[in-house]
Formats: structure tokens, sequence, C-alpha cells
């Protein structure tokens, strides 16, 4: 018997369960990427009222800083799965922190940008 904390042992002598954690965390990319697209066409609407076309090449950036993270994401997951799928197990690694720092840093921009426009109205 296991304990609460402990996963049974998996049958097909696999390090992982198919189809729990790998694809909660795609799943989890994509609504973050989502997300940040959707800011990005809210600023895209709104700060060419406010700073005109400097406002438009802000939003563009915050457009194609999600649609980054949505590729990195799909090509972090589709690795990883790879990796488990394929039997080779003692190369797993841990992944970069590229995607989380990218994650961040759009992140803090469109905080930094947010208090600048309210400092300008």
């Amino acid at each position: 018997m296991t304990s609460p904390t402990e996963l049974p042992a998996d049958p097909s002598g696999r390090p992982f369960y198919q189809g729990l954690q790998p694809e909660r965390t795609a799943l989890a990319w994509r609504r973050t990427s989502l997300s940040l697209t959707v800011g990005a066409l809210v600023a895209a609407r709104v700060l060419p009222h406010f700073w005109g076309a400097p406002g438009l090449l802000i939003a563009g950036a915050g457009v194609i800083a999600s649609v980054a993270i949505i590729v990195l994401a799909h090509r972090r997951y589709r690795t990883h799965h790879h990796r488990l799928t394929s039997g080779h197990f003692e190369h797993l690694g841990l992944p970069d922190g590229a995607l989380p720092a990218l994650l961040a840093g759009t992140a803090l921009a469109a905080g930094i940008i947010g208090i600048a426009l309210t400092a300008t109205l």
C-alpha cells in the first residue's frame, strides 16, 4: 500500500504517468500566453490613443513576446514529452530558464508601461 503522498508504481516502468504533469504544464503555459496576447491586443487598442505610434510599437512588442512564449512552451513540451516516451531517461535534466525569464520580463515590462501610462494621464 502506498502512502497518500506517493503515487503507485507505473506498470510500464516509465518514470512518469502519461497524461499528467507534462500536459497540465503545457496547458498552463498556453493559458498564460493567451492572457498575455489579449493584454497586448488591448494595449494595441488603448496605447496609440495616448502615445501615438510608440504606443502601437510597444503593444506590437507585447504581441511578439506572447507569441514567442507560446512557441517556446510548445517546443519545450514536445522535447520533454519525446524524452519521456523515447525510453532514454538518463539525460532528462531540467529545462532551462529562458521561458520563465521571458515571461517575467514581459510581465515586468507590462507593469512598467502601466505605471508610465497612469503617470502620463
